[in-house]
């Protein structure tokens, strides 16, 4: 009986194969965005617990390690993260509004000498852009203020997140040791160490961005704000509060905190006191990516900074503001549960190939 011929060639077969993977692949994680976006009232608490519980995990270690009870550990974690949360919180808020009117006008003053010394045609003059925004503003004056009541609603959307975020950021904490069970009973059969190791390794990379991030953040705040005081820079609490906030995302925010200071220092001491600021910021991210960088965040997961903005971009355009906080974390635990699988998949060949040796 003659050979059936195949319709396509083995390339195309296989090639179509793949196809129908990546379909199946991106179809998934279109669904799973789709949900989280419908069901954004309930994930962002979830979301911001987890970074919470990976951030004060090692405090709550560290008291269950000194006999301390679980509950009574998770309860005094979480008091801590209140108090200095919310004293941080105030100081950056405080900064920022006790000088933004000040870093505003700083910002238009800048803005106005370069378009004077650079002389570029066809701009508005920042008067009559500020002029223009505020009758913008005074047009939708009046539909802001009947939208008092929203406006209300939404800050009480962001009170009951922030304590529901809290609240189960002390059940993660108290009932981390059941985690290992649970990853166990809802795998496959067969499957329960695997999906036991992708969690830790998840966690673990999140955990490490999180401490890392915040204590590299706090670093390059406190010596940009204290060249910022040397150089007398108006304001330098509150742009050093700004570059606080903005090392949370990655490179952007970097970018946009170290141009503000730039900008100030331009516009109120002028171009030399400008041109040591710049020195100033670009000495301190130099310190963060030759050294902080390397020596702190050594057992994260590292990635490729064209794929931390691929990600900061596509959390923008899902989440906006809330999205790039969350984009590079999330990142960081799909890398690691990639490198764990891996890690298994290798495992698994070499152990394949010993009964194979002669």
């Amino acid at each position: 009986m003659p050979d059936r011929k195949t319709l396509l060639p083995d390339v195309a077969r296989r090639t179509a194969a793949w196809c129908g993977v990546l379909l199946l692949v991106v179809g998934v994680v279109a669904v799973a965005i789709w949900l989280v976006v419908v069901l954004k009232t309930a994930v962002t608490p979830v979301l911001l617990a987890l970074l919470g519980t990976a951030l004060l995990g090692p405090v709550h270690r560290w008291l269950t390690a000194h006999k301390v009870n679980r509950s009574v550990a998770a309860g005094l974690t979480c008091a801590a993260l209140v108090a200095v949360g919310g004293g941080a919180g105030y100081i950056v808020v405080t900064a920022l509004v006790d000088t933004g009117d000040q870093i505003v006008a700083s910002l238009k003053d800048a803005a106005q000498w370069v378009i004077d010394h650079f002389d570029i045609e066809g701009v508005a003059n920042v008067d009559d852009l500020a002029d223009n925004a505020k009758k913008l503003i005074g047009k939708f004056g009046a539909s802001a203020a009947g939208g008092l009541l929203t406006g209300i609603s939404v800050i009480g959307s962001l009170v009951t997140t922030a304590v529901l975020a809290l609240l189960l950021t002390f059940f993660f904490l108290r009932d981390s040791d059941r985690a290992v069970h649970l990853a166990h009973t809802i795998a496959p059969r067969g499957t329960g160490g695997l999906v036991e190791a992708m969690g830790r390794r998840a966690f673990e990379a999140v955990e490490g961005f999180m401490r890392g991030t915040t204590f590299i953040a706090l670093i390059d705040a406190l010596c940009i704000t204290v060249g910022l005081l040397i150089l007398r820079v108006p304001g330098a609490v509150g742009l050093g509060a700004l570059v606080f906030v903005g090392a949370y995302i990655p490179y952007l925010g970097a970018f946009i905190s170290g141009a503000v200071a730039v900008l100030v220092a331009l516009a109120d001491r002028g171009i030399v006191i400008a041109l040591w600021v710049l020195g100033v910021v670009l000495a301190v991210q130099v310190l963060e990516g030759h050294v902080l960088q390397p020596v702190i965040q050594s057992r994260t997961v590292q990635m490729h900074p064209a794929t931390i903005m691929i990600a900061l971009t596509a959390g923008a355009s899902v989440a906006g503001l809330l999205g790039m906080l969350l984009a590079v974390p999330l990142c960081a635990a799909v890398f690691g549960v990639i490198g764990e699988l891996r890690k298994g998949y290798e495992a698994g060949g070499r152990e394949g190939a010993v009964p194979g040796r002669s």
